[in-house]
């Protein structure tokens, strides 16, 4: 890339791609009634219509992750985009549920191919002292997207039909498609050889890991279940003995965690991934179960969220290229936290709703400080050619951050309830079910249920700050003159090339 050419085109080209991956996650659940009513499914199959995505999303992203630095960023990247719209398009024209199951697996895998090479490019075209205003645009995206879903799930439920949150995507797709096409550049490649016994091992283990998680409630953590987790985990600590002695090219490069930053920034993205599902779950139940919104309306309070998301990470990301990395990231976490410990005080049947709005602006300037600088931490150090490789496990642990947020917060849920309203779970009360129409008479049992249940964050979320906390300064650029090597000189293109950190840590 020139330097004459600004790279903002190209990743807001990437951006109008990423946020429609990012909307899928969340738009469903909104909808899940109205595909239950039109396919005529039972709870159990409309929910793997979220499940086969996440699963097939989250599954192969380690091995996407290199196919951007072989084939070209961009090749992948549009090759997931036509892939996801296409099967957007699928999805929308389903007539049963198993083909949209199908479907959404489909769209998933483009989703998988698309993602790493986003962060694959902006670790590629901006220079790393300006990548923290650009990962923060990202982040922000990401962010306000994941948020925005229910809202935009049920406006188009309610105006033109469940159909219309997957056909919406067929000219948002065609739009970010020539977008790409014409504004994000064609990176140079290097060949590389591929690890086919670590491919089937890593994605035979995050499936069977994934797909045990996900099912764990339904399946009331059976020994079926925690067999397939242990399998799981098995074959996922044989793919990492392997990585660790083959000495070719290993589809997981262990040596990017002798990078402390990476390392630490990989444990915060999990953490944040895993609080955010979390936080979801309690809350909305709260909102409709005990205080009777609508769908649409109980996404409306949380509005402040996603704009000051999206209002403060391209700010705090700027920011942050001139701060310590630790500055911005571990004030998020600890601020996100504070405002899990508000909402959950906040969830009582008679509490002030602007009050849920104003704790949710709180958590929309919390995730602006994290999301967008833990991504730009995590690549500052990466050598170019292997940015593929980097952004795949990146991805690889905010998918399952967020997957082990889901299961634990679920299996939370039920126990709170057995807790405070013995036998309703299983007897056909408000667990089972809508989470709407919860008779008065239990709506304090359940709101200290929810509450309780909506504290399980704040762990996920501290975990984080610790390891924020750890991050070091980034080396300096250039060598100091007196060559005892504290940084390296950045490479022609403006981005760094592989930067070693003193034995204490400093660098």
């Amino acid at each position: 890339m020139t330097a004459e050419r600004s790279p903002w085109p190209a990743l807001g080209a990437l951006i109008a791609g990423f946020s429609l991956i990012v909307l899928d996650m969340s738009v469903v659940a909104v909808a899940n009634p109205a595909i239950m009513e039109s396919l005529d499914a039972g709870v159990s199959e409309v929910i793997w219509v979220t499940s086969a995505y996440l699963l097939t999303y989250a599954a192969p992203l380690l091995f996407t992750g290199r196919l951007g630095d072989r084939f070209g960023p961009k090749n992948v990247y549009l090759t997931g985009l036509v892939v996801f719209t296409l099967a957007s398009l699928w999805c929308g024209v389903a007539g049963d549920i198993d083909s949209l199951i199908a479907a959404r697996a489909v769209q998933g895998l483009g989703a998988a191919l698309m993602t790493p090479q986003t962060m694959t490019v902006i670790t590629k075209i901006f220079p790393a002292d300006k990548r923290g205003a650009a990962m923060g645009a990202w982040g922000g995206a990401a962010g306000v997207s994941l948020l925005l879903g229910p809202v935009i799930g049920g406006l188009l439920v309610d105006s033109a039909g469940w159909e219309w949150i997957f056909l919406i995507n067929v000219p948002i797709g065609i739009l970010a498609f020539a977008l790409a096409w014409r504004l994000v550049p064609a990176l140079e490649t290097r060949k590389h050889s591929f690890d086919p016994l670590g491919i089937l091992l890593s994605c035979g283990g995050m499936f069977l890991l994934v797909y045990a998680l996900q099912e764990g409630n339904n399946e009331d953590w059976s020994a079926g279940i925690w067999l397939m987790i242990g399998a799981g985990v098995a074959i996922l600590a044989l793919f990492v003995w392997t990585q660790s002695r083959n000495k070719d090219e290993p589809l997981l490069l262990l040596s990017l965690f002798r990078d402390r930053n990476f390392a630490l920034a990989n444990v915060g993205i999990a953490a944040i991934g895993a609080a955010v599902t979390a936080m979801t779950v309690p809350s909305y139940f709260y909102l409709q179960g005990v205080r009777g919104l609508s769908s649409m309306e109980s996404a409306l309070i949380f509005a402040p969220l996603a704009i000051l998301t999206g209002v403060a990470s391209p700010i705090v990301g700027k920011l942050s290229d001139k701060a310590h990395p630790r500055t911005f990231t571990t004030i998020g976490f600890v601020l996100f936290a504070v405002s899990i410990v508000g909402y959950s005080v906040l969830m009582e049947p008679g509490s002030e709703l602007w009050m849920f709005s104003a704790t949710a602006a709180v958590t929309g300037i919390a995730n602006g400080m994290a999301w967008g600088p833990l991504g730009a931490i995590a690549t500052r150090n990466l050598p170019v050619h292997q940015a593929g490789a980097g952004s795949g496990i990146y991805n690889t642990n905010r998918q399952m951050g967020a997957v082990l947020g889901s299961a634990v917060v679920g299996a939370l849920f039920v126990d709170r309830i057995a807790a405070h309203l013995p036998g309703v779970g299983t007897g056909g009360g408000p667990v089972e079910g809508s989470a709407v129409d919860i008779p008065a008479a239990v709506h304090e049992p359940y709101s200290k249920a929810l509450s309780e249940t909506g504290l399980l964050p704040v762990a996920f979320l501290l975990l984080g700050a610790l390891a924020c906390a750890l991050f070091v300064r980034f080396p300096e650029r250039e060598t100091d003159g007196d060559g005892d090597g504290d940084g390296e000189r950045a490479a022609g293109d403006g981005t760094p090339g592989p930067v070693l950190q003193k034995a204490d840590g400093t660098g």
